[in-house]
């Protein structure tokens, strides 16, 4: 299927689920209870309005940022998405992933649940650094083994979720129940790892229930302060906690070493009723200090993007627009989302008197209300 330019999200998103397989589409796009932090999300976007500067036209804007050392031409990543291998029509949508990656400069927050080995995701990169996302197995050698592969493998930063270490309640989510295709079909990482395969009891007849038993014994670590010092210890990549919406947290990240944080509700998909994610963001910014901030959770526009790196993102990350995009043309498809968004981020800075993401603060701002 040919994708058209991505200029409506609500109709990409709709002809996405015309496309995608009818449990894959209801992973992708239902969220926790009955979805007012999904909804929130996108709609506290809505009542930021940038103020408009006038006598400040420039030809070109910059877009560039610096994450954790990293340069990067735009302040745009892919937020990792654990089931796209299954969302590309090829069936391999970290791949179609990576490769969008490399052809547009956006890295790829690559999630420890895939179809292909995050070896394979990250020799499609080319010159565009990828992060791994790691959602922590309780066992600790296995944690240790997906962390060195990743580094091996060429990552730049490890990301650890901190918000998943059980699925959030989604009533309107039947696949949790009648699919666990969803799961079983995107443990490769963990399926090639030695570690995990010493964890595999023997089993004559190779039974993939027995993969998916040992994964649903070791997948769900409810990590504590007191685990953040092993943490550290695995790498010396850049570490990046991911879930982190309180400003306390982030004074206490700090204290343990790590080098940024990812403000994002998991798109309202884990725990529902809580704060627009957008709205705990200045909160975020102004207890980090200086450290780097990534943001997801809501984002379908240029114009959010911008409000975002206002509000004092470093970097920001979108998932269901391109997970859409994947679905209806592989790698094209996100390159096409990519590109509009970009674009309509270039231009709404152009046009509204800011060359640079400098030039973005909280000041560029008037109050909407309700």
């Amino acid at each position: 299927m040919v994708m058209t330019n991505f200029a409506d999200y609500t109709e990409v998103e709709e002809k996405a689920r015309t496309t995608m397989a009818p449990d894959i589409w209801s992973y992708v796009s239902h969220g926790a209870g009955d979805e007012f932090t999904q909804s929130n999300n996108v709609a506290a976007f809505r009542k930021l309005s940038l103020l408009p500067r006038m006598l400040r036209a420039t030809d070109q804007r910059d877009l560039s940022v610096e994450l954790c050392g990293i340069v990067l031409p735009t302040p745009l990543f892919l937020a990792p998405v654990g089931v796209i291998g299954l969302c590309d029509p090829q069936g391999h949508g970290e791949i179609a992933t990576a490769q969008a990656a490399a052809r547009t400069g956006v890295p790829m927050m690559a999630s420890t649940m895939a179809v292909d080995p995050l070896e394979t995701v990250a020799s499609h990169f080319g010159d565009t650094p990828g992060m791994f996302q790691l959602y922590t197995p309780t066992d600790r050698d296995l944690a240790q083994s997906l962390v060195h592969r990743a580094e091996t493998a060429g990552f730049r930063a490890l990301v650890v979720t901190l918000d998943c270490w059980q699925t959030g309640w989604r009533p309107r989510d039947p696949s949790l129940t009648n699919s666990p295709r969803l799961r079983s079909e995107c443990l490769a990482n963990y399926l090639t790892d030695p570690v995990f395969q010493k964890l595999l009891p023997a089993s004559p007849d190779n039974d993939a229930s027995v993969a998916m038993d040992t994964w649903n014994s070791i997948f769900g670590n409810r990590l504590t302060w007191d685990d953040m010092a092993w943490l550290r210890s695995l790498t010396d990549l850049p570490l990046i906690l991911k879930g982190i919406c309180h400003p306390d947290d982030v004074r206490r990240a700090k204290d343990v070493g790590v080098d940024a944080v990812y403000c994002s509700n998991h798109g309202g998909r884990q725990a529902n009723g809580g704060l627009a994610a957008i709205d705990a963001l200045p909160g975020v910014v102004a207890a980090a200090d200086g450290m780097p901030v990534l943001f997801d959770s809501g984002v379908r526009t240029g114009a959010d993007i911008v409000k975002a790196l206002a509000l004092g993102a470093t970097a920001v990350g979108i998932g269901r627009p391109y997970i859409y995009g994947l679905a209806l043309a592989g790698a094209d498809g996100i390159v096409n989302v990519l590109d509009a968004l970009l674009r309509e981020t270039d231009l709404m800075m152009a046009l509204d008197g800011y060359p640079s993401i400098a030039e973005l603060t909280p000041e560029a701002f008037l109050p909407t209300g309700g």
